[in-house]
């Protein structure tokens, strides 16, 4: 058993550091509030020192073999499946999620480092492409990227880093990874001890309890920094990508969405509620691909509002380690005053609140509203709360058109009878992933993962990830010597 809650420390050059910053941060149980552990923050010195011992470790890291990263790989999986329990359970206390979030994120990240098996040995595989010139053989390697710098979020702390870290590793990378410090355990110190126990070499990853006070943009500008992997919002995302452009920093951003959940003239009303319940309610909201808005064709339009706010009232709502729990608590106080504001700028806008949550504790109980203008600045926002907006749409036209005027473009789904209409309509839809008759929150190793507009810029998954996170180098070999015109 590790006792995860009193290893509050940063790890750099492979070894456990106290925060060097004057300032500290209590790291609180989203549900109850009490204290589960107080971070010494590191330093902006500190922060220097992991990018400069990233640096030095990734030059011996870029040439181990295939069997040492894959042996690194398996480590890590061991360790996570070996404290599972614990695990699982510091994500329910830490993030405010229930023990079913608790139990497939830790799957989903067992998933992302086991599928890096699967592309660990990329670097090793030349590609040979004929030339017109004679006697001239082209090759083409992949090469590690150098430092990566990892940046990631409160709402699924652990697979999001996990997402970024393990193909950087994997692909001969080193990595500078700052968790979301509110889930500094299960985004951090977690990873940093499975590493540890997986014999990774010093410096390769490192990891860094600290905020954005303390050390400003220098996970973005630091001049070791090849690549800035980020998962957030797209405000900050827009900032972030606009300093790698100063500095023609390569970016991975997995930025905010906007997910429509399209039910057309021809669903099956009922299997389109259970489908939307979960994907609008599963972790109160709180993820990037969550449905955000309900684009319901008018014919099925009063069936499906009854029926889902039947089912939404029925949800279980309290405290999150308790098994039968859907409705857990939003992250912190800021987020609920936000979502509060959502129903209070809704109503302003002419929607109808047919089920209104209220707050008990640090839980918003469900809300559904109707008439909701997909034009509205309530139906334009990223709810991250257990918020259903409901938008009538007077033909499936309509509807497709409704899902596609949003800046957004992370996520969406389709309900439909005809598969062969539904996925031509999918390829309509204006986002990174469509999914024809599910809601919207899916996620695998194997698959493109990424947003379109401002969602993002990039793709996880194997193979894409593997273009993501190294370098493409052409060498040429003149194997006689050449003629040259003069």
């Amino acid at each position: 058993m590790e006792n995860f809650e009193t290893m509050n420390k940063s790890f750099i050059k492979g070894k456990w550091v106290e925060g060097a910053s004057e300032n500290a941060y209590n790291d609180l149980n989203p549900y109850d509030e009490s204290t589960i552990a107080s971070f010494p923050l590191a330093s902006k010195d500190q922060l220097e020192d992991a990018f400069e011992a990233a640096h030095q470790a990734q030059m011996k890291w870029a040439e181990s073999t295939a069997e040492e990263r894959k042996r690194v790989i398996h480590n890590t999986a061991d360790y996570l499946k070996e404290h599972r329990e614990e695990i699982a359970q510091l994500i329910v206390k830490e993030s405010g999620g229930t023990m079913l979030k608790g139990n497939v994120e830790l799957q989903l990240t067992l998933e992302v480092v086991e599928e890096a098996l699967n592309y660990a040995g990329e670097l090793d595989e030349v590609r040979e492409i004929p030339s017109s010139i004679e006697n001239k053989v082209n090759k083409v390697y992949r090469l590690p990227l150098g430092v990566v710098s990892s940046i990631s979020p409160f709402n699924f702390p652990m697979n999001l880093s996990m997402r970024s870290i393990i193909p950087a590793i994997a692909l001969g990378n080193s990595v500078v990874h700052k968790p979301d410090i509110q889930v500094g355990l299960i985004g951090g110190v977690v990873l940093a001890k499975a590493f540890e126990h997986a014999g990774l070499p010093g410096g390769v990853f490192n990891m860094v309890l600290t905020d954005i006070p303390e050390i400003g943009d220098g996970m973005i500008t630091n001049p070791h920094a090849e690549l800035i992997s980020f998962t957030g919002s797209t405000a900050v995302g827009k900032h972030i990508g606009e300093i790698a452009g100063r500095n023609l920093k390569r970016v991975a951003l997995e930025l905010g969405g906007n997910s429509p959940f399209v039910v057309l003239s021809d669903a099956d009303v009922d299997q389109a509620v259970r489908a939307a319940v979960f994907g609008k309610f599963v972790h109160q909201g709180q993820i990037c691909m969550s449905i955000n808005r309900l684009i319901v064709h008018k014919d099925q339009h009063d069936a499906f509002v009854e029926k889902l706010t039947e089912k939404v009232k029925a949800l279980s709502w309290g405290d999150p380690g308790d098994p039968d729990t859907v409705i857990g608590p939003l992250i912190n106080r800021q987020q609920i005053d936000k979502a509060l504001s959502y129903i209070v700028q809704a109503k302003k806008e002419g929607a109808h609140p047919i089920l209104e949550g209220k707050l008990e504790g640090n839980v918003l109980t469900p809300s559904v509203l109707t008439h909701v203008s997909n034009k509205s600045e309530v139906a334009k926002s990223e709810m991250f709360a257990p918020i259903a907006l409901i938008i009538k749409a007077e033909s499936d036209e309509e509807a497709v058109e409704m899902a596609n005027d949003s800046a957004g473009g992370l996520s969406s789904s389709v309900f439909t009878s005809d598969l062969a209409k539904g996925e031509e309509i999918a390829l309509k839809v204006k986002a990174g992933m469509t999914h024809l008759n599910d809601q919207t929150v899916n996620d695998a190793p194997d698959i493109p993962f990424g947003g379109n507009k401002e969602s993002g810029v990039g793709r996880f998954g194997n193979p894409w990830v593997v273009d993501e996170f190294t370098s493409t180098k052409w060498v040429s070999i003149q194997r006689e010597a050449r003629s040259f015109p003069f």
